[in-house]
């Protein structure tokens, strides 16, 4: 199974999220942190996520007669890189956007779930702007966030620290206007 293929699915996409940020966990712990999702389907979705490379046995220790196994990310494996994004078909799109969309709503209700969510508070943001931009101020916008996101995505986890998913999306939605004369 290729990365996009494994990453093309909203469990394994969510588990991905749970290890980001340098954390390692056990399928034990992926299974209290994704709730909605049952134990069989967590453990089936980590093997094949590690099988495929994209995550990595980082201990192993004997619980009550069984190995546990706790699990890190192998980051440069958990990306779907440029070229192999140029090289799906339009529905291959589709299909990947409705994982994003479906994995965001997964994550989002979770969130919600807890005991003690509180949007407001957590700064909680899902706007849309439709933005008129020419090709070098796309350009320029997108740099911008790419240089401000890259500067966090190397923060660990500690005391002081939440995680969040941050999930830009970006589409054109029109065409430009027709030239006047």
């Amino acid at each position: 199974m290729d990365t996009l293929e494994l990453l093309v699915h909203p469990v394994r996409l969510r588990i991905v999220h749970a290890l980001s940020g340098g954390q390692a966990l056990t399928t034990s712990q992926l299974c209290a942190r994704l709730t909605d999702v049952s134990k069989a389907t967590v453990y089936r979705h980590v093997a094949l996520l590690a099988d495929g490379g994209v995550l990595e046995v980082d201990g192993e220790q004997r619980v009550r007669g069984a190995v546990e196994r706790t699990y890190r990310l192998h980051r440069e494996r958990a990306v779907i890189g440029a070229e192999a994004a140029a090289s799906v078909s339009v529905d291959d799109h589709r299909r990947a956007f409705a994982v994003a969309m479906a994995t965001l709503i997964a994550e989002f209700n979770a969130y919600l779930d807890r005991d003690h969510a509180d949007p407001a508070a957590d700064s909680v943001g899902y706007r849309q702007h439709a933005l008129w931009l020419s090709q070098d101020e796309l350009a320029e916008m997108i740099g911008g966030m790419r240089a401000a996101i890259v500067a966090q995505l190397g923060n660990e986890p500690s005391p002081d620290r939440t995680q969040h998913l941050l999930s830009p999306v970006l589409f054109p939605i029109g065409e430009p206007p027709a030239p006047e004369h």
